[in-house]
C-alpha cells in the first residue's frame, strides 16, 4: 500500500468518529426533572446546603415543618416536569444540574435524587 494514500484516508476516518462521539456524548449527559406523583414541577434550589436544611425542617413537623415548607417557597424555585437538563455534578442527596431548554436555560441549581431521570 502506498502511504500517501493510505494516511488521508485515516486521518478522515478518524476525524468522523471523533465528530460522532461528541455529538452523541452531549445525548448521554442530558437527563430530565421528574416531578413526584401528583406533582407538576420539581423543586430547584441555589445549593444542596439550602436543600438539605429545608427537607430537615419539613421532616421535623409541626410548627418547624409548617416553617420548612414556607421556607421552601422562597428558596427554591419550581421548575416544569420533564424539563431537560444536564448534570454538572452529584453525591448521594442529589445534584447540581444545568437547565438545557425552555424559559429557564442556563440556570443551574440543586435537584433531589429522586426528581433527576
Amino acid at each position: 500500500m502506498d502511504a500517501k494514500k493510505t494516511y488521508p484516508g485515516l486521518l478522515g476516518f478518524a476525524l468522523i468518529l471523533l465528530v460522532a462521539g461528541c455529538q452523541g456524548e452531549n445525548k448521554l449527559m442530558e437527563h430530565k426533572l421528574v416531578a413526584n406523583p401528583n406533582e407538576h414541577s420539581v423543586a430547584m434550589y441555589s445549593d444542596e446546603q439550602t436543600y438539605l436544611k429545608v427537607s430537615r425542617m419539613q421532616q421535623q413537623g409541626g410548627v418547624e415543618g409548617v416553617a420548612g415548607d414556607v421556607r421552601k417557597n422562597f428558596a427554591a424555585k419550581d421548575i416544569d416536569d420533564q424539563t431537560p437538563v444536564t448534570i454538572v455534578s452529584s453525591d448521594d442527596n442529589g445534584a447540581v444540574v444545568q437547565i438545557v431548554q425552555g424559559p429557564m436555560k442556563g440556570q443551574t441549581g440543586f435537584v433531589a435524587r429522586q426528581n433527576i431521570d
